[in-house]
């Protein structure tokens, strides 16, 4: 769809990358562009609403680990966790006010395998203003009240050309003015005017089901109010019981058909007086209310995440769920962080245009994951069986809902948490070319391990010493390196022969991983100049966690996001096949075969 409102005398700005919607998601794909993207790339972020409005409290809150680490990758976690409730503990009371083990939110108690080993709970409000002050630091400021009125994509454009042209409409004094862009990013939320305006099919259904969420400060007598808390209420469905930074408390509760019929007109003093009535059999009172909601829950997916060849869609605007799972902004960010830095490789030209349609492949999958997941968790929360379970014929239709929802619960808890999420393995970015090499494979999360620098032993993880600023990280596991002195000789050898492919003007960064404590020098250990930047696997733990025999070792490459690219044996044939990798989507210079 084309919506041409251009006017003749308008002022026209150019601007590589043109993002709507300034909630998280907008925010952090324009703040990894404009970290990413040297001078004289330009990178323009608008949001409708007045910055008032979009400072309210409520909305999402809540990051599960794998968010946590991809933030901190992108240096950003550290403010979140100064401001955070950090949340390690939960506990599921059954009607009568019992705790019941293992039901509810229990998994978030075994998050474990990463540093950020809890739930990081922080309103989007304070969220949205760290998030606002990154991209500050970087001349980005967030221009609002601004609204895109229209969108026009260019036919015969060629590569790098301003395909785009919008018309945005200050809010605050109604003028319009021509933005051309060469790629547009809809983070515009559920009703996304770019997803609208592209024609983008929004498929899916909302059910008949509505939900309250209520945030303030409160009294209460609940045994353990500082927790993510289930209660198991025969009148308002499972209801949520979130402490929340600032000393607040979230209420999340069904409001069914039945508690409807009682007011005419559902408004702050009801939403009080329902969340008092869901949490019985303890007592609630709120001393101050910061915010609260109904919304009707549903599920739905763009068809498309990526269209024209330059408008992309991320978060909520390209799908939307219940709030049940608390998966609506880590799903939204891992969309934003994967987009962030393939577009980043494509405009500076390291990386081909081709390499941007992997965003759809690789999130479209998770997120039907999600949607699939939510259509269960927000029936069950609502004291109903999975409309799957009708059909399952082994299926005991009396079963207890409660017990139900933490069997999903725990069943999806490694996909909840986002440390289990994985991209299928394919022919471009999780590449299989060897096997048996590691119990890490491509495609899965590269685990954090801790590791020790060289000379000063200074503690450190390889998150750390892999940021995501949109480069590549081929990471040499060279295990006990008495005992496979060979292989790296074969290897160095092979590297220095193709020096092309390690040079500063290619998004490749190089490290190595020694097992045991170290000596007092890598190269004499080595006998010969390290590969990158080197640290020690003091105890060999990390070699272990990544299933990888000291006595063979291994590389790894790992993506900018952290995730694995693909695993290699050790030896000759190594630079081989990381060319076979690189090749296939980074413009490479033209070096010497290999």
């Amino acid at each position: 769809m084309r919506l041409n409102m251009r006017s003749e005398t308008a002022k026209i700005e150019y601007v590589d990358v043109l993002v709507v919607g300034g909630g998280p998601v907008g925010l952090i794909t324009a703040y990894q562009l404009a970290r990413n993207l040297p001078t004289p790339h330009k990178v323009k972020i608008i949001e409708k609403h007045p910055k008032s409005a979009q400072d309210q409290y409520g909305r999402a809150i809540t990051l599960f680990p794998r968010t946590s680490e991809l933030l901190d990758q992108l240096g950003l976690a550290d403010s979140l966790a100064q401001q955070c409730f950090a949340c390690r503990e939960t506990v599921n009371y059954d009607k009568d006010g019992n705790e019941v083990p293992g039901r509810g939110w229990s998994f978030m108690e075994n998050m474990k395998d990463t540093k950020w080993d809890f739930a990081l709970v922080l309103r989007q409000k304070y969220q949205e203003e760290i998030f606002r002050k990154a991209l500050k630091q970087h001349s980005i400021d967030l221009h609002a009240p601004c609204a895109l009125v229209a969108v026009e994509t260019l036919d015969n454009v060629g590569p790098n050309g301003y395909k785009v042209v919008a018309t945005i409409e200050d809010r605050t004094t109604g003028a319009r003015s021509i933005i051309k862009c060469k790629y547009l990013i809809g983070a515009d939320g559920g009703r996304s005017f770019v997803r609208r305006a592209m024609g983008i099919p929004f498929e899916g259904s909302s059910s008949e089901d509505k939900w309250v969420r209520i945030d303030g400060v409160i009294e209460t007598n609940l045994p353990k109010p500082r927790t993510y808390c289930a209660i198991e209420s025969p009148t308002h469905g499972n209801v949520l019981w979130a402490a929340l930074d600032h000393g607040a408390t979230r209420i999340g509760f069904a409001f069914t058909a039945e508690r409807q019929k009682a007011y005419p007109e559902f408004n702050e003093e009801a939403a009080i007086k329902e969340a008092i009535a869901s949490v019985k059999p303890f007592s609630l009172s709120f001393q101050k209310v910061d915010w609260w909601t109904l919304y009707v829950v549903g599920q739905r997916v763009a068809r498309s995440f990526f269209v024209k060849d330059c408008v992309f869609l991320a978060g909520d605007a390209c799908h939307t769920h219940s709030s049940g799972a608390a998966q609506g902004m880590n799903t939204g960010i891992h969309d934003a962080i994967n987009l962030g830095w393939k577009l980043s490789l494509v405009l500076q030209g390291l990386a081909k245009p081709d390499l941007l349609y992997t965003y759809e492949s690789e999130r479209l999958p998770n997120v039907h994951k999600l949607i699939n997941y939510d259509k269960d968790i927000s029936r069950l929360m609502t004291m109903q069986l999975p409309a799957s379970w009708q059909g399952d014929p082994n299926a005991d239709p009396n079963a207890d809902p409660n017990e139900v929802l933490g069997t999903v619960m725990a069943e999806a808890a490694t996909f909840s948490s986002g440390l289990g999420i994985f991209y299928e393995p394919d022919s471009i970015l999780s590449l299989t070319q060897s096997s048996g090499v590691s119990s890490v494979l491509p495609g899965q999360r590269a685990p954090d391990i801790s590791l020790k620098k060289p000379a000063t032993f200074e503690p450190t993880f390889l998150q750390t010493e892999t940021p995501n600023v949109a480069r590549f990280y081929i990471v040499l596991f060279a295990g006990d390196v008495s005992h496979i002195k060979p292989s790296l000789a074969a290897f160095s050898t092979s590297v220095s022969r193709h020096r092309w492919l390690f040079e500063p003007d290619t998004p490749i960064s190089s490290i190595s991983i020694l097992s045991g404590g170290g000596g007092p020098s890598a190269y004499e250990t080595l006998d010969g100049m390290p590969f990158g930047k080197v640290f020690y696997d003091e105890d060999k733990s990390g070699h272990e966690r990544y299933g990888v025999d000291v006595c063979k070792g291994a590389i790894f490459v790992l993506r900018p996001d952290g995730w694995v690219g693909t695993v290699l044996e050790l030896g000759s044939d190594a630079v081989n096949s990381l060319e076979n990798y690189f090749k296939r989507f980074l413009t490479l210079n033209a070096g010497p075969k290999l």
